[in-house]
């Protein structure tokens, strides 16, 4: 039998904002903080752990991405629908919150933990950490975007809430690029295993916490009235014709493999390019400076509408690119440096204003289509974000190994040259289509009628 979703006394399909606190905006990007605090260790320096730290070849963790991002093409899309037929108390997406981020952080632990084992046993080792915090992972991060078409209907709500999360994902992210290596020399001292075990068991408990307190602090407000618990098929029609769904998911996937395959190579660039590993924590570090940009992605969003800033966004990735490959082939600092804090503005452009848009194309299926789905929807971030980073693993650890690349040792020419490829030329293509794919986007122009169309429908249900 269907179950048909009850609102509670007072509850109404569209929200009144005037409830809408800083507290609960705080919390909400508090999730994204958790997140990348977690991800951005596991993004920027597990391969690095893997091929150095742990012993593996380089060809082998690129195999292991690749395998992974199968996994994820599976348990994406099974979390969204999960979600979607999630029916709670507190919720659709804030439910997962408690349920998962405790087992994401003992996963998480556990990926950081080199025990003793022959070197099949550490392979199977990394098969199963990595690919069961890949796996978690979705589980707390969809929610994080899959809630906030529920925490209200305004959009320039929704920036706001959007803007938060960013500042706090970007500051989550930069501490975690300035703090990992230094942390792991002075806890490990000199022991690197024992370094990164330990900093991993302070960055998950960290992470949970900050989870269990976005649960606690945060509502999912908008409801469709009489809305059933969808099967995967009726959760599917809202996928249908959804063009702005289809162009952010893959402008989202194309980012992705240009942004990992940098961000991964980038401590080997500075160790083995540069022959200075300490500048890759002060280059990661910079990203800090994004927050400058981040804090206006509102008023620019009023004056060029998300599209407009989304194309100033990616415009400047693309040329921090060239000048970085210019300040690359110099093997000049300054030149690197300013070209890496382009790209940071560029960045926070593009992800402060994902989620708002992915937010978008929710209301786009339920306009369209009748159906009403956050989960499934907006899992394909989660998604296209993973298989991005996993193409991005593939793409480093394949280039790295055709080219002898050999971990702890001066490196060949070539190696070199692989690993600058990743550093500057491979982001640049994906950031180019991205760049790219916003010529089609055309969302912008009917979000008001959009947005009148669904009120009228949710008062008159």
């Amino acid at each position: 039998m269907k179950m048909t979703q009850t609102l509670p006394a007072g509850s109404h399909s569209l929200t009144n904002d005037e409830h809408i606190t800083n507290k609960e905006r705080l919390s909400y990007g508090a999730s994204d903080f958790a997140c990348n605090i977690a991800n951005g260790m596991v993004g920027t320096y597990l391969m690095y752990y893997y091929t150095d730290v742990f012993g593996l070849a380089a060809g082998a963790i690129g195999t292991l991405f690749f395998i992974a991002r199968i996994v994820d093409a599976i348990s994406g899309p099974t979390w969204g629908i999960m979600i979607d037929r999630t029916h709670t108390r507190w919720g659709k997406s804030r439910p997962f919150f408690l349920w998962f981020s405790i087992p994401y952080a003992i996963f998480f632990i556990l990926a950081f933990s080199s025990i003793p084992l022959g070197p099949l046993g550490k392979l199977i080792w990394a098969y199963v950490t990595y690919i069961a915090i890949d796996i978690l992972y979705l589980g707390i991060n969809i929610p994080i975007t899959s809630m906030l078409p529920s925490l209200t209907a305004s959009p320039q709500e929704r920036v706001r809430f959007s803007t938060v999360r960013q500042v706090l994902a970007t500051t989550g992210a930069t501490l975690i690029s300035i703090m990992v290596l230094p942390a792991v020399s002075l806890l490990g001292q000199g022991n690197d295993n024992k370094g990164f075990f330990i900093t991993a068991v302070l960055v998950a408990v960290l992470t949970a916490f900050l989870l269990l307190l976005t649960f606690k602090n945060t509502r999912e407000r908008v409801h469709p009235r009489h809305q059933e618990k969808l099967s995967l098929k009726q959760s599917a029609r809202a996928l249908k014709g959804n063009w702005p769904w289809m162009i952010i998911s893959l402008m989202y996937f194309f980012f992705w493999i240009g942004m990992q395959t940098k961000l991964q190579v980038t401590v080997y660039f500075f160790k083995y390019n540069m022959h200075n590993a300490d500048l890759a924590s002060f280059m990661l570090g910079l990203q800090a400076l994004s927050l400058v940009v981040i804090v206006f992605t509102p008023f620019l969003t009023r004056h060029f509408g998300k599209k407009g800033t989304m194309v100033i966004g990616l415009g400047l990735c693309v040329i921090s690119q060239l000048v970085l490959g210019i300040g690359a082939k110099m093997m000049n600092v300054p030149i690197l440096a300013g070209a890496t804090i382009l790209g940071y503005f560029g960045n926070g452009f593009f992800a402060g204003l994902l989620p708002v848009m992915l937010a978008d194309t929710v209301d786009y299926g339920e306009w369209k289509n009748g159906v009403r789905a956050e989960g499934l929807v907006t899992s394909f971030s989660g998604i296209a974000s993973n298989l991005g980073m996993g193409m991005g693993g593939v793409v480093t650890g394949f280039l790295l190994s055709m080219n002898g690349y050999v971990a702890n040792h001066a490196q060949t020419a070539q190696a070199l040259n692989a690993i600058e490829m990743n550093f500057v030329w491979v982001p640049f293509i994906g950031f180019g289509i991205g760049l790219i794919l916003m010529y089609f986007y055309k969302f912008d122009k009917m979000q008001p009628q959009i947005e009148a169309d669904l009120k009228a429908r949710h008062e008159a249900a």
